[in-house]
């Protein structure tokens, strides 16, 4: 029996495998598990597994290159490829010519792993979301200048908001080329000074409307400098170009009824900030009258002439208090003084002269005892009607 090295065994049982048409272009339904691309080369490493066993497998980067998603750990495919042995290491594996995911098909997985990544990096977050100008001069549109799209925003337009400008941009809007052609037209329109851009087309199938689900579209849309209004005419669905647009419309004509407002709706409008407007004015107005009014009325209040009015009005009537209060104080005393006076005349020598009786004077001593008397004085009698002199002849007890 001959001695074989490990490579003519290895280089054998390759030749063997080879010739089995029954491991040649097989289909194989498993788990992926340890994927590895290599960052030079380009080739996917895998493990394709079931419950019981597993199976290593390669995809050269030339076939790896027209997949149409990215191949994770965990997902369900079904590969189709060869069985074939690895001779450096003598390790047999699957050589992958295609991967199909195993249920959904791999357009639908491709465009979740998009919308994953995209999300991932804040495309869709609603805090990078700008507000419509409500009345844009310029108005962009890029779709196809030969379908139905563009002949609805311009009816939509002419009608509604007339006054404004609309600058259509001709773009692909499906085939390979479309998402090239869609960025192009996304830029010329912003370049134009466009203040809002409507991006979209007409309804139509998922394959028709793929551009619109493409990561090119996608950053166009996201880093254009003004509001973008995605309008891929279908109601159910949201394509990626919705989902990364500042508004979403359901169609191109709704589209451009959010990028203009109505010149009727604007009159009416216009017409009720004229009426409050009046209607302030007239307010500040009754408002500024007032307090004219007031403060005319606190500079009349303290101006000179005013003081002066106030002051003499005072005066006159401190005066007729003064008078009235002499007056009182006045007849108040002619009263006091009338009872004094009263008093007085009733303690009136005089008085008691007038009842008969009479005062005795020697000079001007008032003789009140015979005993400052003798015979020979001269005396002066006053009586209540007179005076009279006389002689003291006698003087006895």
């Amino acid at each position: 029996m001959p001695v074989l090295t490990v490579t003519q065994i290895n280089r054998y049982i390759s030749f063997k495998l080879k010739e089995d048409k029954n491991i040649q272009g097989i289909m194989v339904r498993g788990e992926i598990s340890n994927f590895t691309e290599h960052y030079r080369s380009g080739h996917l490493y895998f493990t394709l597994k079931d419950k019981e066993s597993a199976v290593k497998a390669v995809m050269f980067a030339s076939a790896a290159s027209r997949l149409k998603f990215r191949p994770e750990d965990g997902m369900a495919v079904i590969v189709s490829g060869s069985i074939s042995v690895f001779e450096r290491d003598g390790v047999y594996q699957l050589y992958v010519n295609d991967i199909q995911p195993d249920g959904a098909g791999a357009a639908s997985v491709a465009l979740e792993q998009l919308k994953a990544k995209l999300a991932k990096e804040g495309i869709f977050d609603t805090a990078h979301k700008r507000p419509l100008p409500v009345m844009p001069k310029k108005i962009g549109a890029v779709t196809s200048l030969s379908g139905a799209a563009v002949r609805d925003i311009i009816n939509v337009l002419s009608r509604r908001y007339p006054i404004g400008e609309l600058y259509a941009v001709n773009a692909l809007v499906q085939g390979e080329n479309a998402p090239d052609s869609i960025c192009r037209g996304i830029l010329s329109a912003e370049s134009a000074g466009c203040d809002v851009i409507i991006v979209g087309r007409g309804g139509g199938s998922s394959e028709d409307l793929r551009a619109f689900n493409t990561e090119k579209v996608a950053y166009a849309i996201y880093n254009c400098r003004v509001p973008v209004i995605s309008a891929v005419g279908h109601e159910t669905d949201f394509t990626i170009a919705d989902l990364a647009a500042d508004m979403r419309a359901p169609t191109p004509s709704a589209a451009a009824e959010l990028a203009a407002p109505s010149v009727e709706h604007l009159a009416e409008k216009l017409g009720i900030l004229k009426r409050r407007m009046k209607n302030a004015a007239l307010a500040a107005t009754d408002r500024a009258a007032d307090r004219y009014i007031a403060l005319n009325s606190r500079i009349m209040a303290q101006s000179p002439e005013n003081r002066l009015r106030l002051g003499g009005e005072r005066l006159d009537s401190l005066e007729k208090r003064t008078c009235l209060a002499f007056e009182k104080y006045m007849t108040k005393q002619e009263s006091l003084l009338s009872e004094k006076l009263a008093r007085l005349d009733s303690l009136s020598p005089l008085k008691v002269l007038s009842r008969g009786y009479s005062l005795v004077y020697s000079g001007d001593q008032l003789i009140n005892s015979n005993e400052k008397l003798k015979t020979g004085d001269i005396v002066k009698i006053r009586f209540g009607n007179g005076n009279a002199k006389a002689e003291i002849i006698e003087i006895g007890d």
